[in-house]
């Protein structure tokens, strides 16, 4: 049984390199980040495993990898590069997730770009670099309430990192949870008395465009919007408009509908917008646990052990 790394960049091919052991599956590393999904068949011919970063596999692509059984997509958020259920129930191949690798990884993220929002560095630092001198009132967050929804793992390293800073932290969930520290209540009340909300849903069909422009339009006046989750999961166009309005004080965004941010969107024309290239999970200990995960997927893949997504 083989299997492709499709899409590696050159640290996770170290990463695979470093830390695969004697036995294992045979694996072949593709070292280019630019993969498309018209590179895939002739890359898995002959492979029964694809490790996936990034690309995507849609079903008339996966049709023509004709020996694929199993995708090792490296994270939570298969959905946004392919259909894992059309793909088991027409094509037989199994779609496997990595959860918890980069929690405390995409937790600071998170974290950093909620103070970077409220401080204005991001415009302070691109004006100065300009040769402005722009002196700016910051928001105080010590004392104020951050609002998490959804709460998994990077939900509670983020409600411990913010507790630590003298915040108070709400949550909401769509299953009930209870965790120290965090109150959790209903969406209405988080959306209107969060001074930050920030986002930490997976994506599904259920969850696209959770943050509707009637849900950003009931943000507490003033709020700050992080997302580290996956862009689909709000309204872009509503949330500009908020805040190119003022309605909203700034964002912090780590993820996007489109990826990369195509040149002139209108969140990147804000000033109150700190944007960062959906690299919050990039840490050398996050890839490493990322990598290790993955090989241990295709090892128990190898020896017959196929475990659910």
């Amino acid at each position: 049984m083989r299997a492709v790394f499709v899409d590696a960049s050159e640290t996770l091919a170290e990463v695979a390199r470093r830390l695969s052991r004697p036995g294992d599956p045979p694996l072949t590393i593709h070292a280019d980040p630019d993969t498309v999904p018209e590179d895939l068949p002739r890359l898995l011919a002959g492979a029964e495993i694809a490790l996936i970063d990034h690309t995507a596999l849609p079903l008339s692509v996966a049709k023509a990898c004709t020996g694929l059984r199993h995708v090792v997509f490296l994270g939570t958020g298969a959905r946004s590069y392919m259909d894992p259920e059309a793909l088991e129930a027409e094509l037989g191949v199994r779609v496997h997730l990595i959860r918890g690798y980069g929690d405390t990884a995409v937790a600071e993220c998170a974290f950093a770009l909620m103070w970077a929002a409220a401080k204005g560095l991001a415009r302070m630092d691109g004006a100065m670099r300009a040769g402005q001198w722009l002196r700016r009132d910051g928001i105080q967050l010590t004392g104020k309430t951050v609002g998490l929804v959804g709460f998994g793992g990077i939900a509670a390293e983020m409600a411990r990192l913010c507790a630590g800073a003298g915040m108070r932290v709400t949550a909401w969930n769509r299953t009930p949870r209870t965790h120290p520290g965090v109150e959790f209540v209903a969406l209405d009340r988080l959306l209107a008395e969060s001074d930050v909300v920030s986002l930490h849903l997976l994506l599904t069909d259920e969850t696209r465009n959770f943050l509707s422009a009637d849900r950003i339009a009931a943000l507490k006046p003033g709020a700050i919007l992080v997302n580290t989750a996956r862009g689909a999961l709000l309204d872009e166009e509503a949330l500009a408009e908020a805040l190119r309005t003022g309605r909203l004080a700034g964002a912090g965004l780590d993820v996007f509908t489109q990826e990369p941010l195509p040149a002139g969107h209108p969140l990147a024309a804000l000033p109150t917008v700190t944007l960062s290239a959906h690299s919050a999970f990039r840490t050398p200990e996050a890839s490493d646990n990322l990598i290790a995960a993955a090989l241990d997927h295709c090892r128990r893949i190898a020896g017959g052990v196929v475990e659910g997504g």
